[in-house]
């Protein structure tokens, strides 16, 4: 009976921490697409444009159908490019050899930038800067790879080559690649990961004393030297993303423990091995201080209670310590039910973990590593996502330094009803567009309540737009508003619209005309 009893206080307690806000109208919900050595997609670089592409769609339908707004896929794993480049050659993880593109899939990220729009959806490009091979095999590397054009800026670390951060030519070059990707393609986002400085190889030594010796500040040590080159990088790469696209998100995602308390009283109650600071030389709070950064996503990828790096005690470091940028929580969904720490066997895990988020209020998203990990995970934890935190679509929030503009409202040039379907078009007039989005609304004329129901994507050239809703599934109430959103994520003043009956074909004015 004690027994019994013991279990249903623990029951009521799991319970309770689950407490949480149900429907924001704002979240960041993302996933990690990572491409190096294949562990998200393509599945495999033997396969045919055909399958690739079908594997692609089914990602982003499995995450369209679970709410999420935006995917950061890895675009650059080591000095190669999964698009046709004059700063790298073709990844060997796309077509299989570096340095020659896959036959019929010459673009693959304008591809996949396309595709991932259409579902209402943001594209954020991941680029690895610092590691320039994924092993020692150099034979296999293209002509025109880095470590062949300057062998000079590389340092042997492990079973790896690395560019070599304080070399001034590095820091132009990657800053360069950035710019490349942002002028060319219509991403949302550029997105760097966690490897600044190789993480620590016991007995091997990161042989940068060189550059150390000939390009440090008098008096300045190597750490320091060492954090103020990445420094440098963030910096550049934040101006060039502005110049050229000021509403681009420039978005990192950091190893999750900034420092040890047991190091510095600031840091974190936390006993992690290496930590972001001392080991990789990054500095995310100076990044966040000077604004460099649009949002951070540190990679909190252990449990909530994990004795030695707790997911929720890195959290709350970072909500506490965290300013002038959006917050969004790193979560290792990759180890569900597959890590050593048993609390991963819980179905709660990773819902705990995201009631946490939502009731902290400096946290406003959560992405997940990596995107296979979900749609692997088991069926009862999927339907937790679904049903407990994802069951409503939410916008993405604009960034914390966001450009304030006033956009002028759509025009509705007809909305009609065609059987199981409703197409709305629209004529606007903004420079920068980004997404036709639309609300069921549960009143006439109303803002309250609103519902997000569908986005359609828009290119800057495009002053028309039509916008289809599948009633039996996407169920669109009597009331709709529609807004013009810009890239910057400001949003135009709503029009409403009264859903056309079933003998309605013809065009309809707005009620606020």
């Amino acid at each position: 009976m004690r027994k019994a009893f013991f279990f249903l206080v623990i029951l009521l307690g799991s319970c309770a921490s689950l407490k949480y806000e149900k429907h924001p109208e704002q979240e960041f919900r993302g996933a990690w697409v990572a491409t190096v050595v294949n562990i998200d997609w393509p599945k495999s670089s033997d396969d045919v444009v055909a399958k690739q592409k079908t594997d692609f769609l089914e990602l982003l339908d499995f995450y369209e159908d679970l709410n999420f707004n935006a995917l950061i896929v890895q675009v650059r794993t080591a000095g190669d490019a999964f698009y046709p480049s004059k700063l790298a050659p073709w990844s060997r993880f796309l077509s299989g050899t570096e340095g020659k593109p896959k036959p019929g899939f010459e673009d693959a990220l304008a591809w996949m930038v396309e595709r991932t729009h259409e579902r209402g959806m943001q594209f954020h490009a991941w680029l690895n800067p610092y590691r320039a091979t994924f092993d020692l095999d150099t034979t296999i590397l293209a002509e025109n790879h880095d470590f062949i054009k300057h062998r000079d800026w590389m340092v042997k670390y492990g079973k790896k080559y690395y560019y070599d951060p304080g070399i001034k030519g590095v820091q132009q070059h990657l800053t360069k690649v950035v710019e490349e990707v942002v002028e060319n393609y219509a991403v949302d986002g550029i997105h760097f990961d966690d490897y600044f400085y190789p993480y620590k190889i016991a007995g091997e030594v990161f042989n940068d004393s060189l550059s150390y010796t000939q390009n440090k500040l008098p008096n300045q040590s190597l750490a320091d030297w060492r954090r103020s080159n990445v420094d440098s990088l963030v910096k550049n790469v934040h101006e060039a993303i502005k110049t050229k696209k000021p509403w681009v998100r420039f978005g990192i995602s950091p190893f999750g423990v900034w420092k040890n308390s047991t190091t510095d009283p600031s840091g974190s109650a936390t006993k992690a091995g290496q930590t972001t600071y001392e080991d990789l030389f990054a500095d995310p709070l100076l990044w966040m201080k000077h604004g460099w950064v649009d949002y951070m996503v540190p990679q909190a990828y252990w449990s909530m209670h994990y004795p030695v790096a707790s997911h929720e005690i890195i959290a709350r470091w970072w909500a506490k310590n965290s300013s002038n940028t959006n917050l969004y929580m790193g979560n290792g969904a990759y180890k569900i039910r597959n890590n050593a720490d048993v609390a991963w066997n819980d179905k709660y895990e990773i819902p705990k973990q995201l009631a946490m988020a939502r009731n902290i209020s400096e946290i406003a998203g959560n992405v997940f590593f990596s995107a296979k990990s979900l749609v692997n995970a088991q069926d009862d934890i999927k339907k937790q996502l679904h049903k407990k935190f994802y069951r409503k679509k939410a916008m993405i929030p604009a960034m914390a330094n966001n450009v304030d503009r006033t956009i002028a409202p759509p025009i509705v040039t007809s909305i009609e009803r065609r059987g199981k379907t409703i197409e709305c078009c629209i004529s606007h007039f903004d420079s920068v567009p980004r997404f036709l989005t639309l609300y069921n609304l549960k009143r006439e004329a109303t803002t309250v309540n609103k519902e997000l129901l569908k986005k359609a994507y828009i290119s800057m050239n495009q002053a028309n737009s039509c916008i289809t809703l599948d009633i039996k599934q996407e169920r669109p109430k009597k009331h709709i508003g529609i807004v013009v959103e810009d890239a910057f994520g400001n949003q135009s003043q709503m029009i409403f619209l009264t859903r056309p009956k079933r003998t309605e074909q013809t065009n309809l004015k707005p009620l606020n005309d």
